[in-house]
């Protein structure tokens, strides 16, 4: 784990999982900082918001850098960068990943970031629908059953980390894949972790 070394009057220390992004990680952050962006810590890693309204996150990831605009759905996208992350699912969320330093053009990636700060100045943004009830799938509802540590676990989690368990547990069609998942998702829900903490 490295610190990344900071200039903000509120110094922020960013924990990044591979030494090699620290390069990456402070040109974009000098592109953001030089905007009227404010920044914050939420879900673990830097945010940056106007006006209390997320307006997009930085981080670096296994395999590539990137940042994540919380309402990129409206950006224009003249470079045909963005992408979603969560196809289906991710209704706002768009992300521009970077692969090396060389990768990052501070002009352009200044003009999205511009453009986001605009949009939610406009109060352009997808809310968030409000989900209807899951149904515990029949094999996840036996395993919380049968492991009494695992169903006390389970019920303290917040209600946004057991939907990702009882979504990843239903998404599968095939009863040995869902009997496959909940074997995997075990330890995780033992460990009062939620599926995609390491994400966060």
């Amino acid at each position: 784990m490295a610190k990344l070394k900071t200039e903000s009057k509120k110094p922020l220390t960013v924990m990044i999982q591979k030494n090699h992004w620290i390069e990456e990680l402070e040109l974009l952050y000098s592109i953001i900082r030089s905007t009227e962006l404010e920044e914050t810590i939420k879900w673990g890693g830097p945010c940056f918001t106007i006006n209390g309204k997320n307006v997009l996150g930085l981080g670096g990831f296994k395999s590539y850098v990137g940042i994540w605009f919380h309402q990129g759905v409206f950006l224009k996208d003249p470079l045909n960068v963005l992408v979603n992350a969560s196809e289906g699912k991710t209704k706002g969320l768009r992300q521009w990943r970077f692969q090396s330093k060389k990768d990052i053009n501070p002009k352009q990636v200044k003009a999205y970031v511009l453009e986001a700060i605009e949009n939610a100045k406009a109060g352009k943004e997808i809310k968030p629908e409000k989900k209807k009830t899951i149904e515990i799938p029949a094999e996840l509802k036996n395993a919380l059953t049968k492991d009494k540590k695992m169903n006390a676990v389970f019920a303290i989690l917040t209600p946004f980390k057991q939907r990702e368990y009882v979504e990843y547990i239903a998404e599968a069609k095939q009863e040995k894949t869902r009997l496959a998942r909940i074997e995997k998702i075990t330890p995780m829900i033992h460990a009062g972790k939620g599926l995609n903490d390491k994400y966060r």
